[in-house]
């Protein structure tokens, strides 16, 4: 089996975040001294797996630079390989100050976005140390993400010094938020935008995460771009699939994710709708947040429970036992314009269990488009309590409806998100890239 020798740029392999896990997920099974990562200190966590790759390089002072007053509050974080810590099976970071970690997010961060400024006040470069690092590891391939303006120049920089050829993958559509960050936004987005299409010129192939921003991205940057969203192994996530779709002494609606403020707002409507089906309704109804910290709004409503992070092994017994698996987006103008081409890393994992789905985000999302035109989920699209409510009934009221969106839904998984399939057609465009560009030499 042929394996690339792959070089990744600014996301490192996790089970937490959206792009950890479907980087995770695309590159499992691959040759693990096949794998090496490029990234920003910040990204860098307990969290991180080592288990797929553990040739990590941290991007710090030497090559992430600071612009004064800034490189005075700001941590400086090590340049070069990152250490494993063997006995804990992790890397190892730098304790972060408590204080420090809230004054740079609650205030600085912000001030700094809403001056227009945060794109201004740091550069990155190749150090030296990080050039001798990539020669001696020399890749065949680099696959890239970016989330910022930073990571976009930093993938051009890695790509011109190595010539070796790139694969971008776009997780979100960032770009089109950069208008409304601060008083310079609309001046940040024309460099932004520029930048970001010189870095897709660099590249030799162009991944998307779902097909509506593939048919958009190639409209507005004239590529082609393959859609790559995050593979399940089917085996892991259907181990408990639920099979009967009849409801207990109680329906509970689960909800699993991070919390984000718009998030959160489309959750409360989902709270707010239930205390007001629960006051006519024989079957009490309990909405459950599986997430990290317990929002302030939680306690006004009798019928929200917080349970926590759980480990990533548990999740598809999570998943199952729930009667409805909820999938809310934000609804502002902001958000949408970020989510709109965006697909849910859990979108796949929700899909397979065999849990019926309940999604309520704007009409004019890929998560929505992708729903109706395959019916794997029952659909609301429009921010009101009455209108959600509605959507809830219909799908409690039938069994016959949540048997089918079910049914569907794990048949879509099964043929389009299973991860043999997708991992096997990922490393083929991989590989193929590379024996192009052999062939190319030789000629």
């Amino acid at each position: 089996m042929n394996f690339p020798k792959v070089l990744i740029l600014n996301q490192p392999f996790n089970n937490v975040s959206g792009g950890g896990i479907t980087l995770s997920n695309l590159f499992k099974g691959w040759e693990k001294d096949h794998l090496a990562v490029v990234c920003l200190g910040t990204l860098f966590n307990d969290k991180t797996r080592i288990d797929i790759c553990d040739q990590y390089y941290q991007l710090g002072e030497k090559e992430h630079i600071w612009k004064f007053p800034l490189s005075l509050m700001k941590r400086k974080y090590p340049s070069g390989p990152i250490r494993i810590n063997k006995e804990k099976k992790n890397v190892q970071t730098i304790q972060k100050s408590p204080f420090r970690v809230k004054l740079l997010k609650e205030y600085i961060t912000p001030a700094l976005n809403w001056l227009g400024v945060a794109d201004w006040a740091s550069t990155i470069q190749l150090s030296s140390e990080l050039k001798k690092w990539l020669d001696a590891y020399n890749p065949d391939v680099i696959y890239a993400q970016a989330q910022r303006r930073e990571a976009i120049i930093f993938c051009t920089l890695v790509q011109r010094y190595l010539n070796k050829p790139m694969v971008f993958h776009m997780m979100d559509d960032w770009l089109e938020v950069l208008p409304e960050y601060g008083m310079l936004g609309g001046y940040w987005y024309k460099v932004v935008d520029q930048e970001f299409r010189e870095m897709l010129g660099t590249c030799a192939r162009h991944f998307s995460i779902s097909e509506p921003m593939a048919e958009a991205y190639q409209k507005r940057y004239g590529y082609s771009f393959s859609t790559y969203h995050n593979p399940i192994e089917l085996d892991f996530w259907s181990k408990s699939q639920r099979n009967t779709y009849e409801f207990g002494d109680s329906i509970q609606i689960l909800y699993a994710g991070r919390m984000g403020l718009g998030i959160q707002s489309s959750l409360e409507t989902m709270a707010k709708c239930l205390e007001e089906l629960n006051k006519e309704s024989s079957t009490p109804i309990e909405l459950v947040l599986q997430v990290g910290q317990k929002p302030d709004w939680i306690n006004k409503y009798s019928c929200v429970i917080h349970r926590g992070f759980v480990p990533y092994e548990e999740l598809p017994n999570r998943f199952s036992e729930a009667d409805i698996l909820f999938l809310p987006y934000d609804f502002s103008p902001s958000a949408n314009a970020f989510i709109k081409y965006s697909m849910p890393t859990k979108a796949s994992e929700y899909m397979i269990c065999g849990t019926p789905v309940l999604i309520f985000a704007p009409e004019d999302t890929a998560l929505v488009a992708y729903a109706k035109a395959h019916e794997w989920a029952q659909v609301v699209t429009k921010n009101e309590v009455h209108t959600l409510s509605q959507g809830l009934l219909e799908l409690i009221n039938k069994k016959s409806l949540r048997e089918a969106i079910s049914k569907a839904a794990i048949r879509i998984a099964e043929e389009r998100h299973d991860a043999t399939k997708v991992r096997k057609r990922f490393r083929d465009e991989l590989s193929k890239l590379v024996n192009q560009e052999n062939q190319l030499k030789l000629s």
